[in-house]
C-alpha cells in the first residue's frame, strides 16, 4: 500500500491550491494523510479526487476546519497503527510530546515544523513530510510517501 503524506499546505495563504505537480505525483496512491494546517476545507477536495483522505486540524486552521476535523487520529493501515496529528508548541521536544500523546503506535505522522523529518524513537517511526507550499522554516518544499507492506518505509520528496 502506498500512502501520500502532506502537512502544512496553508491554502490559500501559502498557495492558492495544492501545486499541480504534487497532485500529479500523488496519482495512484491508495490513501492520503494530511497532518493539519490545511486552513480551508476546500483544499482537501483535490486530494479526495485522488484517493481517500484522512486529515486532522492544525493550529493555524480556519474555524470550519477546526470544527470539522479532530486534533488527532489513530488509523489501522496494513496491520500497523498510525497516529496522525499536527503538533504543537516549539519544535524542540515535539517528538517527545507526540510520543506521550499516542503511546504505543507503529508510526506518528505529524507536521507543524515544516521541516521534513524521519526519525525512529524506540519502535516508533516519526514522520513529518514538511510543507509542499511553505518553506519558512525549511530549506525546501516537500511532501512524502509511506510504503506499507511487511514494514513501513518512509520517503521524503523534495520539490
Amino acid at each position: 500500500m502506498r500512502i501520500g503524506v502532506l502537512a502544512d499546505t496553508h491554502i490559500p495563504i501559502a498557495a492558492k491550491k495544492i501545486p499541480a505537480h504534487v497532485l500529479s505525483l500523488l496519482e495512484g496512491v491508495d490513501m492520503i494523510l494530511h497532518a493539519g494546517d490545511i486552513l480551508e476545507l476546500s483544499a482537501l477536495d483535490d486530494l479526495e479526487k485522488i484517493a481517500k483522505t484522512e486529515a486532522v486540524r492544525g493550529n493555524m486552521d480556519y474555524a470550519d476546519v477546526l470544527s470539522s476535523l479532530p486534533a488527532k487520529r489513530i488509523l489501522e493501515i496494513g496491520g500497523f497503527r498510525i497516529g496522525l496529528a499536527h503538533g504543537w508548541g516549539p519544535p524542540q521536544g515535539l517528538i517527545e510530546r507526540l510520543s506521550k500523546e499516542f503511546g504505543k503506535v507503529d508510526c506518528v505522522v505529524f507536521g507543524h515544523t515544516h521541516v521534513p523529518t524521519i526519525e525512529k524513537v524506540n519502535e516508533t517511526l516519526f514522520f513529518n513530510p514538511g510543507s509542499p507550499t511553505d518553506k519558512v522554516f525549511a530549506v525546501c518544499n516537500s511532501f512524502g510517501f509511506l510504503e506499507i507492506n511487511d514494514e513501513i518505509k518512509p520517503e521524503i520528496v523534495q520539490l
